[in-house]
């Protein structure tokens, strides 16, 4: 049951929200060794504040002010519908699993929470009913580009889904731990936005997605990640409405990731992954018309789009030239793809002519059950979706996007990213609610928020910023090494793999090495395992859950990782006792969306790289560093090898948002510093 909407006026909120986090307030019979913080109080009666007044408001609070507490008891005491919005969906899991049990003794009110999570991670069972009644046809899949070839998994795993289904409240691939990861059949039984068919589902009222919802909106906390939220922003206008129910405020965790995510979800991509699906599901659609003759003329013209796809896609990875993942293009790089590209919109065109003729079979005709009839009418918009997308970016003409082409492992993706999400966010986002609060431990440079202002939209807030709980001078050491080359010197890697090597020593292990490239954890990798018998874990070789899980467990350990292991990685204790950094994470002004982005900001007359480039690699550097210092019984070794820092005037900028750590070039100090704890 939703709380009632308070009738106290604002400084009843104030005043309750004031004795929960005091001292000898409620909250310390909730949480074990409970510690009165000042950063926390201040946060929350900021929060607090921000709801009464409908106001946005930012906060970058430290590690250790135990930032979700002071947002989600005010919160949840208001009375209103709040959403929060976190980075990951381990986050989601957290605030549900460990915060709102506590929230729940600290307040002493009733109150009910749902957590939202994208289509994807959700059983589709109009799909799992077509695979179990035989209208996925195996016989029938296309082989090669289109194949899907899960006739094991299926064997395997059905039986296992349909005894799961009958037990399962939520449809949430999560309750099943055994489930890999990267099970393609989980793809073919989940429903994503293209290929969900909504209200028309004859399964509509039982869908997982559906009864999600419902609950959502009948709950006081919300709970989804940015993922979802700018998914959900993206088709609010469009033929499949909102997902997430409307809300009175909004709580922005993690918030420094906001413009790269909404810079994926505005966007438009075109991938060989993207036309397989439509070819799979078309087989599998059409193997539920029984009407043989305009079954088989569809499938004639679902097989012309595989052949051209496969052309087109093969024609596209040489425009590559350079190597690079990504790489921009133009409509002169694309000219000799025209052709080919523009016949396959051609016969999207004629596969979404056909599809809709399929829509009134004859009169008294048993072509088609309802099911598949509807099936045909979503795979027709499908069509169309991709045919209008297609021409879009062979054009690459609009001057608000740039244009790339990006290769990863077997994926071709031709995509237009938008250069500027300013608008957009504040306008899907940030104006949507009442009351929006956006928060993270990284949102300054400098001690100034003007840079996530700028990026975000941000017109007028209320600005907070709450230094960190720990005590950083006597709980961590940063190391600058005193002789480093150049990054771009050919010696740098072996130089860097020496100071590893020494510092590792030193630790005795117990660190991630976090680099900002994979050709410099590939040169450095071999060296460490020649020269130390620590065991070591390199990202890659096992699922990152499974990485942090074996770091954890395992002693004097040492992981190497790229970008994904720079946030969102907490490990608590020695088993983490330093974070060593290669180079200043400088976004590359080879990549196009930071190349395109670097050129808006010049045209304005700005300074691209000290108004864009610094200020991101600052914010991407305090998030690599801040997986050290969990816990105030944390200690330990912070090292960035950059000489960039000492011998370039941008360096200053760094070091001025770095934490307060005392600073040594010396590795005997490194030692004293570990013989100390």
């Amino acid at each position: 049951m939703r709380a009632a909407e308070p009738e106290h006026p604002a400084e009843a909120l104030h005043e309750r929200v004031r004795s929960i986090f005091s001292p000898d307030g409620p909250l310390r019979a909730a949480v074990a060794g409970f510690e009165s913080r000042a950063g926390q109080r201040e946060m929350a009666d900021a929060v607090a504040d921000a709801i009464e007044s409908k106001s946005v408001l930012l906060v970058e609070a430290g590690t250790g002010t135990g930032k979700t507490l002071a947002y989600l008891i005010p919160a949840l005491v208001s009375g209103r519908r709040v959403l929060v919005s976190t980075g990951t969906k381990n986050l989601q899991e957290q605030i549900v699993n460990k915060d709102l049990p506590i929230v729940a003794q600290a307040i002493g009110d009733t109150f009910t929470a749902t957590v939202m999570k994208g289509r994807a991670n959700y059983l589709c069972l109009h799909r799992l009913q077509a695979l179990k009644t035989g209208d996925l046809a195996r016989q029938q899949r296309l082989g090669g580009f289109g194949a899907s070839g899960h006739e094991v998994d299926e064997r395997i795993l059905l039986p296992m889904l349909e005894r799961w289904v009958l037990e399962t409240e939520t449809g949430d691939r999560a309750e099943l731990a055994d489930l890999p990861e990267d099970l393609p059949l989980w793809s073919e039984l989940s429903a994503s936005a293209e290929n969900c068919l909504g209200t028309t589902c004859p399964l509509y009222q039982d869908c997982f997605v559906t009864r999600m919802r419902q609950r959502a909106a009948e709950s006081d906390l919300v709970i989804v990640n940015h993922h979802l939220l700018f998914a959900d922003a993206a088709v609010r206008d469009g033929n499949y409405g909102a997902v997430i129910p409307d809300c009175d405020a909004a709580v922005l965790d993690e918030a420094h990731q906001l413009e790269e995510v909404a810079t994926q979800y505005f966007g438009i991509v075109v991938s060989n992954y993207r036309i397989e699906e439509l070819v799979r599901d078309a087989a599998r659609v059409m193997a539920g018309w029984r009407d043989p003759e305009q079954r088989e003329t569809v499938m004639r013209v679902v097989g012309r789009v595989e052949d051209r796809a496969r052309r087109l896609f093969q024609q596209l990875e040489p425009v590559r030239r350079t190597g690079d993942e990504r790489v921009r293009v133009t409509p002169d790089s694309l000219a000799d793809v025209q052709d080919t590209g523009l016949a396959l919109v051609g016969i999207l065109d004629g596969l979404e002519a056909a599809l809709l003729l399929l829509r009134d079979p004859a009169p008294g005709s048993e072509s088609a059950r309802p099911s598949v009839v509807e099936d045909v009418l979503q795979l027709a918009a499908r069509t169309g979706a991709v045919r209008s997308d297609l021409k879009i970016l062979l054009g690459a003409s609009d001057t608000d996007f740039v244009y790339f082409l990006e290769v990863r492992g077997r994926g071709v993706f031709l995509r237009a990213a938008p250069i500027d999400v300013s608008r957009v966010v504040r306008e899907h986002l940030i104006e949507r609610f009442a009351t929006t609060v956006l928060t993270s431990a990284t949102l300054t440079v400098e001690e100034r928020f003007d840079y996530v202002r700028r990026r975000l939209g941000i017109r007028r807030a209320t600005e907070l910023r709450l230094p960190s709980e720990f005590d950083y001078a006597s709980q961590a050491l940063l190391y600058l090494p005193r002789r480093m080359p150049p990054p771009r010197d050919a010696g740098f890697a072996d130089a860097v793999a020496r100071e590893c090597v020494e510092i590792l020593r030193r630790t005795e292990g117990r660190a991630f090495v976090l680099f900002t490239s994979y050709a410099m954890l590939r040169a450095v990798e071999p060296i460490l395992h020649e020269r130390l018998d620590f065991p070591i874990l390199v990202q890659g070789r096992a699922p990152r859950s499974a990485l942090i899980a074996t770091f954890r467990e395992t002693a004097n350990c040492v992981l190497l990782a790229t970008s994904s292991f720079w946030q969102g990685v907490d490990v608590v204790g020695d088993a983490l006792s330093c974070v060593i950094i290669d180079k200043l994470p400088f976004a590359s002004p080879g990549d196009p969306v930071t190349a395109a982005r670097m050129e808006a900001v010049s045209a304005s007359g700005g300074d691209a790289f000290g108004e864009y480039q610094v200020p991101m690699a600052i914010l991407t550097l305090l998030q690599g560093l801040g997986r050290l210092i969990r816990h105030r019984q944390d200690r330990g070794l912070l090292a960035v090898l950059d000489p960039r820092l000492r011998t370039m005037g941008y360096g200053r900028r760094f070091l001025a948002s770095m934490p307060p750590a005392p600073v040594t070039h010396e590795l005997d100090a490194i030692g004293r510093f570990f013989q100390r704890m």
